[in-house]
């Protein structure tokens, strides 16, 4: 019989648990005409479509998998940015 505990080192030490993976944080997006695109130069601001208090979106490649509030993170650099999870994605739709 599979002992469970067993199962779950042989998951903990499986080579895949070591590779790291990128997300993505999204803050809002910006629609500008192309015209005013070209016309941005250094110092130009760019207006997103959220407001800073709004949560982010973390996506792994195109999947959002969780959302959170941005806050300065504890311990870090000063003003080294960190995301605090409000809602978890148990699946694909889980949060849409």
């Amino acid at each position: 019989m599979n002992d469970p505990a067993q199962n779950t080192k042989q998951a903990e030490d499986h080579p895949l648990q070591r590779i790291p993976i990128e997300i993505s944080v999204t803050v809002g997006k910006a629609r500008p005409l192309v015209r005013d695109l070209l016309g941005l130069g250094e110092n130009a601001v760019l207006p997103l479509d959220k407001r800073i208090e709004d949560p982010v979106e973390l996506y792994v490649g195109d999947r959002l998998i969780a959302r959170g509030e941005l806050q300065e993170m504890e311990g870090g650099e000063p003003g080294q940015l960190a995301v605090r999870l409000t809602e978890v994605a148990i699946d694909a739709d889980s949060l849409t």
